[in-house]
């Protein structure tokens, strides 16, 4: 008698395959950053991946995915300024700081205002100290607190400085109405800074604890008009348009640079760069890190300009040196 297998065991293998870009995912609710990220390369059949700051499961919205030599970047876009739009539950505080926790206090919601409301909101805008939630990826000793966290040890987290650019509220329509305890929030911030740890520290300023029920990141620099790609969306086009028309949804990596300021390079020195070599200059801005061009415009890798001007190269991706060299003998005076 034949034994049953497990369906996943009859999936034929990935094969992967060298794939450069950047995918733009609206993240679905339910699954971790590093699930839909492995959904989305298995799905592109990418052979390297990485994504650029981590969402929470309850959280959806924009997840830049990068493939290939583009996570050479994946880095420079952690530190990028975000923008999210989050519905805080008042009067109820949980474990996480997200409905996804443990209740561990509940208080009556007092009589609030729209001026009182602002006021806290104004309280926890710009430069800020802010303590991470406990249950987060931030790591103490290489394991992220949430491991920790999750087997009950006690943990102290720190508080840090955090820039929170906007906290604005959008609606309390429910609450002022006499209906459940919410207020819609939109908020911009930079690197580091926690949604979760602003809409618990402001139910503490309003006197009755809050937790987030719904959150949504809109935008991440330098894609603040995000084209997003859902999976259930992706999934279609791989099953009925085919892998060309899936690989025409990836942003060049070019896209990703924007953030940082531009040096456009010739042949010959694409040629050193990719040597390892640096460049005297002067190039600007000094002390900066950039992004390094070819003169079509074609992304060489970053670089860092020192305080004397010179060009000194980063991370090259792979084309860098082959481009420049090829390019360099394409110029050459040839003999008659």
């Amino acid at each position: 008698m034949a034994t049953p297998t497990d369906p996943r065991e009859r999936r034929p293998r990935t094969v992967f395959r060298r794939l450069d870009g950047i995918l733009l995912l609206d993240k679905p609710q339910g699954l971790s950053s590093n699930q839909a990220l492995q959904r989305v390369r298995h799905l592109f059949r990418a052979e390297k991946g990485g994504h650029t700051g981590s969402l929470d499961p309850l959280a959806t919205g924009l997840l830049p995915v990068c493939f290939g030599e583009a996570t050479k970047i994946a880095g420079g876009l952690l530190g990028a300024r975000k923008a999210y739009e989050t519905v805080a539950r008042l009067g109820i505080t949980t474990d996480t700081d997200d409905a996804e926790g443990q209740a561990l206090r509940e208080r009556p919601v007092p009589v609030l205002t729209i001026d009182a409301i602002d006021a806290a909101l104004r309280r926890l805008t710009g430069r800020i100290r802010q303590r991470p939630p406990i249950y987060s990826a931030l790591k103490r000793g290489g394991e992220p607190l949430y491991a920790k966290a999750r087997r009950g040890e006690t943990i102290a987290v720190e508080e840090r400085e955090v820039e929170v650019h906007a906290f604005d509220l959008l609606s309390a329509a429910d609450l002022l109405d006499g209906g459940e305890p919410l207020l819609r929030l939109n908020v911009e911030c930079g690197s580091g800074t926690y949604v979760r740890s602003l809409v618990r520290d402001l139910g503490e300023l309003l006197g009755c604890g809050a937790h987030v029920a719904e959150l949504r990141r809109l935008w991440v620099d330098p894609f603040r008009d995000p084209r997003m790609w859902t999976l259930d969306g992706l999934e279609q086009l791989r099953e009925h348009a085919g892998e060309r028309v899936l690989d025409a949804c990836l942003l060049p990596i070019e896209a990703g640079m924007a953030s940082w300021p531009e040096v456009r390079v010739n042949a010959v020195q694409a040629q050193r760069l990719g040597r390892g070599q640096g460049l005297r200059g002067p190039y600007p801005p000094r002390g900066r890190q950039v992004a390094i061009l070819d003169e079509q415009g074609r992304g060489l890798g970053l670089g860092e300009v020192d305080a004397e001007g010179g060009l000194r190269p980063v991370r090259l991706f792979r084309w860098a040196a082959v481009a420049g060299a090829a390019e360099a003998r394409a110029d050459a005076p040839r003999c008659p």
